[in-house]
């Protein structure tokens, strides 16, 4: 890079923050737009888990392993203000109101409940780690703006264009234009929203559900994946991990849905955390006794093809994508934001192939699908 290239950002989720943050390392002049909060919807809800070998097997392997040793990486350089721990991993289940069979449960915790059986450890603390994720996104943007980068509350309304058509900057609700070399739309699942101003594939919202306790010191550095029968019949599989900060988050139930083109009106369906909320009671003494301090729900970006979008917009100079992650986003950000900053200031990404992510593999959007009439970012 030979001149102080404007990356302008939009989205502040955790893979805007880690782009922000690589991008601004490097010497380049990010700029965040965000509409409603940094972190302030899947990149602050979510359960912040890491694992570095679960993707083994699929095109996410590479981002994944690259990702998990950046994690770190970032942990130890930044101070760790989002409480990075080492997890042990466990898997089981559990039957509403029934004891486990016996003969099947390989072992017990201590701050589970009788009726849960542990079958098996799914990971070390070598190979599962936690993150709290409002801390971390925000905690990202914050180093980013050490290095000079800024953050702009606004809504993202168009594009700018030069006169060979390259992208130039954006529009904001309010009229303002934001002048920048790079725009890279990295709005979870808000990015459907820009779609009216660039060939991009469809990007959906799964809606999920959870629960965070206070437990300080009663649970210890584990994550726990189950299987839970309801006394209806239906199998869920809540996710519980214990955060540094002495809490414990908890999720188990996803739907589908349209996606509030706020981010601040996203809202829970009707009875999912009650049932959430009996869940964690049943499967845990801990976490009947524990006050309960947020009930959240968030959308998670996903692909037709489950992958992510990663790279350059096709046919359009100056644009690019980072959206699509589905659970992963919170583990992939760095190595996204690492790979983003390279293909935009150098051309090519250089740790990660970007190739399985490019944009162009999916079939285009039609912009006439999609109202943007109150803008995105």
């Amino acid at each position: 890079m030979t001149s102080r290239k404007r990356v302008i950002v939009c989205g502040g989720g955790a893979i805007g923050a880690a782009i922000a943050w690589f991008a601004s390392r490097r010497g380049a002049q990010a700029i965040v737009i965000e509409r409603h909060e940094v972190g302030g919807a899947a990149s602050g809800k979510s359960g912040g888990f890491l694992a570095l070998d679960w993707c083994a097997g699929t095109p996410l392997d590479p981002l994944a392993r690259r990702s998990f040793a950046l994690h770190a990486e970032l942990a130890t350089e930044l101070g760790n203000p989002w409480g990075y721990r080492r997890l042990t991993t466990y898997g089981g289940y559990a039957f509403a109101g029934e004891a486990a069979p016996s003969g099947r449960a390989a072992s017990r915790r201590s701050w589970l409940a009788e009726t849960v059986a542990i079958t098996g450890r799914l990971g070390t603390p070598e190979t599962t780690a936690l993150v709290e994720p409002r801390a971390f996104t925000a905690g990202l943007v914050r180093a980013a703006q050490q290095n000079g980068a800024e953050l702009r509350h606004g809504a993202v309304v168009d594009l700018v264009r030069g006169a060979n058509g390259a992208v130039r900057g954006v529009t904001l609700a309010d009229g303002d234009v934001v002048e920048g070399d790079a725009v890279v739309i990295a709005l979870g699942p808000w990015s459907i929203l820009a779609a009216r101003w660039l060939p991009l594939p469809a990007v959906i919202g799964y809606k999920g559900h959870s629960l965070v306790f206070a437990t300080g010191d009663a649970v210890p550095a584990e994550a726990i994946f189950l299987e839970y029968r309801e006394s209806s019949g239906e199998v869920l599989t809540p996710e519980v991990f214990a955060r540094a900060d002495g809490t414990t988050w908890a999720c188990a139930i996803s739907s589908t849905g349209p996606v509030p083109i706020d981010p601040a009106d996203v809202a829970p369906d009707d009875g999912a955390h009650g049932r959430l909320e009996q869940l964690c009671r049943d499967i845990s003494p801990v976490l009947a006794a524990a006050p309960i301090t947020a009930r959240q729900a968030c959308f998670r970006p996903v692909t037709q093809d489950g992958l992510p979008l990663i790279g350059a917009v096709p046919g359009v100079a100056g644009a690019y994508v980072a959206t699509g992650h589905s659970v992963w986003g919170m583990l992939n950000a760095p190595a996204t934001g690492e790979a983003m900053s390279e293909l935009i200031l150098d051309g090519t990404a250089q740790h990660v192939d970007l190739a399985p992510f490019a944009p162009g593999r999916l079939p285009v959007l039609d912009p006439r699908r999609v109202s943007i009439d109150r803008g995105a970012g």
